[in-house]
This record gives structure tokens, sequence and C-alpha cells, in this order.
């Protein structure tokens, strides 16, 4: 009869232990289904800007048949540039020169009846860089007035940026990322809490965020239009956020 006891006790003890792994392991699994349980939201915020930055290329010519006439022309050009630049409130201190370069029509292949007006044609760009854009987007839009006084010139170099006029930059971005972050991180956290009111649940804490990249974009968005050619902008960030929901 002792024995039989000890074995009942021993089958008991074993009964309850896989009842409670059993329990303990449902509960496990019930909690782990609980915690996947959350909700991604985005949070969208813009500032319009203006931008502080003006680049504006500007590649002068001057071409003869006699070098030394040909560079002569060229800075009498560059001067005029530079007039030009002072009359329109452009500061002419930061301008840089550069890409000079002289081509030869001797040298190129041209057939008998393709002769060239001038044998020499030398090329200098001339690097307009300005903290007043708005003055600089007023000389781009009068550069017409070169041409009367006989500067050969092209606005623009796709080296620089889009070709046909200035570049206009906004270099203020990390003051403004502060304060655009928080203000997107509590766009999200609305975002998330009505979801969480509307579907009967409590909102938890953030499961992941990602902050997301700030884009500078055009204020007036049109085909062929950039962000570049524009002075006034938006700059848009949007941070993606999970939130658990209990």
């Amino acid at each position: 009869m002792p024995n039989i006891d000890r074995a009942t006790l021993r089958a008991t003890i074993i009964a309850i232990g896989l009842a409670l792994a059993g329990l303990l392991a449902g509960n496990g699994f019930a909690r782990a289904r609980a915690a996947d349980r959350f909700v991604t939201v985005k949070g969208v915020t813009e500032r319009q800007v203006r931008a502080d930055l003006a680049i504006w290329p500007l590649r002068v010519i001057g071409a003869d048949n006699d070098l030394s006439a040909a560079n002569t022309k060229l800075a009498t050009s560059i001067a005029g540039v530079r007039q030009f630049l002072v009359r329109h409130g452009i500061d002419t201190s930061q301008v840089q020169l550069s890409d000079f370069s002289v081509t030869d029509a001797n040298t190129q292949q041209f057939g008998p009846d393709r002769k060239p007006a001038n044998r020499y044609v030398i090329h200098q760009t001339m690097l307009v860089r300005s903290n007043k854009p708005d003055q600089v987007l007023a000389a781009s839009q009068q550069i017409s007035e070169l041409a009367a006084i006989g500067v050969v010139i092209s606005s623009g170099n796709s080296d620089y940026g889009p070709g046909g006029g200035p570049t206009f930059v906004f270099s203020e971005l990390n003051k403004l990322k502060p304060e655009m972050i928080a203000d997107a991180t509590a766009r999200a956290r609305e975002a998330a809490t009505q979801f969480a009111h509307d579907s009967h649940s409590d909102l938890g804490g953030i499961r992941q965020a990602n902050q997301g990249i700030f884009e500078i974009l055009p204020r007036d968005q049109a085909p062929g239009i950039t962000q570049e050619s524009q002075i006034a902008k938006v700059v848009r960030v949007v941070a993606t956020i999970d939130y658990y929901l209990k």
C-alpha cells in the first residue's frame, strides 16, 4: 500500500508539473502575442525657407585671329561683367576666375567651306558667390545688358548646378533639424493616439523609430523646376515610429 501511495504521489507531482508548465508556456505566448501588437505611424512636418547663398557661373568669351587681341577682348569682357555686377549691388570681391582655356581653330578639322571667323577663342569662367541671392536673381534677369556692351557670355554651368542661371542654396538646415524632428515626432504620436482610441486600445511605448531623411524641395513644384533654381524652398522630414498597443 505505501508503494502505491508513493507511485500515486509521483504521478500526481508529474501531472501538476506538466499543468504548471503548460500554464506558464501559455501565459508566455500570450505575452509575446500582446507585445507584437503595435501600430506604425508617420509624422510629417515642413518649413518654408529662403536661400541664403547664390552661386552663379558666368562663362566669358574672347575671340580674334590674333591670340593677344583675343586675350585683350576677354579681359575687357571680364571688366564689363564686374561693372555689371557692381551696378546690381553684388560684391565682386568673392568672384573667382577659373577654367581658362584657349581653342586654336587651325588645329580643328574643318572643310574648305567652313572656315571659322576667328582663329583663337578663349573661354574663362567667372564664379559669382554671394550671400545676397535676391540681388543675384535680379541681375540674372538683366543679363542681356552685357550683350549691349559687346560682352559674349553664357550663364550657368552644369559643373555647379542647373544651366541657364544661378544656383540658390539654403545652408541653415542644421539649425532647423532639432525643432522639426520634435514636431514630426509629436505629429506621429498624435496619429498613434487617435489610432489607439479608435481601436479601443491604450498606447504604449515606442517599439522602433526612424527619423527619416530631410528633403529640400522647390516651393513651387512643377515638371522641370528644381529647388536649386528657386530662392523659396520647402524643407520636409517624415518620422516613422512604431508604438506598442496595450
